[in-house]
């Protein structure tokens, strides 16, 4: 087995163990994190109903531009605050975060620290 499997399959087991207890609800949906080599996605989802009630990536229209030329860790805290942003239109305040398996750092804290600065509660 070669060293990108076994990360891969690491993550793969520590996101299992971190879903296993965290769950989204209407009231605080769980914001849900991917990140590409190029790309990061962020997502709010209702675990009960099994819907996504909001998505932004760093290739959604309207960032697209704003990210434009900016390291991924500028691209990720745009993100967040963008999808901070929908939220609060959507009347969602308070959120549950599930980092994926992922390293607290990096990418993952600065759409973390974007979602905070732009007004959701986790």
């Amino acid at each position: 087995m070669d060293k990108t499997t076994k990360k891969r399959l690491r993550r793969e087991k520590i996101r299992r163990r971190i879903r296993a207890t965290v769950r989204g609800t209407a009231e605080r949906p769980r914001l849900g994190v991917y990140k590409s080599n190029k790309h990061v996605y962020s997502q709010l989802i209702d675990d009960v109903l099994g819907k996504t009630l909001v998505s932004v990536s760093t290739q959604t229209e309207e960032i697209a531009d704003k990210v434009e030329g900016k390291s991924k860790i500028e691209s990720a805290e745009v993100v967040g605050k963008q999808l901070a942003a929908i939220a609060e239109e959507k009347g969602i305040k308070k959120v549950v975060f599930d980092r994926s398996g992922y390293k607290y750092h990096g990418v993952i804290k600065a759409l973390a620290e974007g979602a905070r600065e732009g007004g959701l509660d986790f």
